[in-house]
């Protein structure tokens, strides 16, 4: 079930309305990282001077060569760690576009619904940041100490969370809140595998730019393979 809505949402990439969504979400999400990689980028520069004095090495000048050069790199290896923050970020943006592709596409039979209204979206988005920084911080403690096991720690823990938002964002548009929630514990092994399997590419640099609209078109595809009723209200 995950893998094949996941397949159907990769199969969906010719449609001009899902990749407009897809296109938009990327530069967005090229755009979030380049934000968050600018403000640590001078947090760094603040805390070096274009020279160090070093014991024994005396003075070093290829701090802002090092930083203008590897930038792109670094980048890239701090995308990491942030496209798990920026893919929350992009999937309650992009959540009612993606959906309505692909229901436009593959269940055309089902009555449209109205958006989700921006102040439910935005309450739900700011809640979840919260509860995924403070995971985050907490789980820095858990990779100290089980070094080798960090990344599947890293997938276990996000995917669980990720999982949660995807689901419940996608829930939310036909459900209303209270029953989402409810579908969403229901399902909870279900949404934790698919979240973990969504975590995995977001930690690979470059792939991960399509994995926040991908998954949220992978979780309607699976929200609608559940066969859960329609709320009457």
């Amino acid at each position: 079930m995950i893998l094949d809505s996941f397949f159907k949402a990769l199969g969906q990439l010719p449609d001009p309305r899902f990749r407009k969504v897809l296109l938009m979400g990327v530069g967005l999400t090229v755009a979030l990282l380049f934000g968050i990689y600018a403000i640590f980028l001078l947090a760094l520069q603040a805390l070096f001077p274009d020279t160090l004095t070093l014991p024994l090495l005396g003075e070093v000048t290829w701090v802002d060569d090092l930083l203008s050069w590897g930038s792109i790199l670094l980048m890239l290896i701090l995308s990491t760690f942030l496209m798990v923050p920026v893919a929350s970020a992009i999937t309650g943006l992009f959540l009612d576009d993606v959906a309505e592709a692909v229901e436009a596409k593959h269940y055309a039979h089902l009555p449209r619904v109205p958006r989700t209204p921006f102040l439910t979206g935005l309450k739900d988005g700011i809640n979840f940041l919260g509860i995924l920084v403070a995971a985050n911080l907490a789980a820095l403690v858990l990779y100290f100490f089980f070094a080798p096991f960090a990344p599947l720690i890293f997938w276990a823990m996000n995917g669980l969370l990720l999982g949660r938002e995807y689901f419940q964002l996608t829930a939310l548009r036909r459900l209303g809140p209270v029953k989402a929630k409810q579908m969403r514990k229901k399902y909870a092994g279900k949404i934790w595998i698919a979240g973990a399997l969504m975590a995995v590419p977001l930690s690979i640099p470059l792939v991960n730019l399509l994995i926040p609209v991908l998954g949220a078109a992978t979780f309607t595809h699976i929200y609608h393979s559940l066969g859960i009723p329609e709320d009457p209200a």
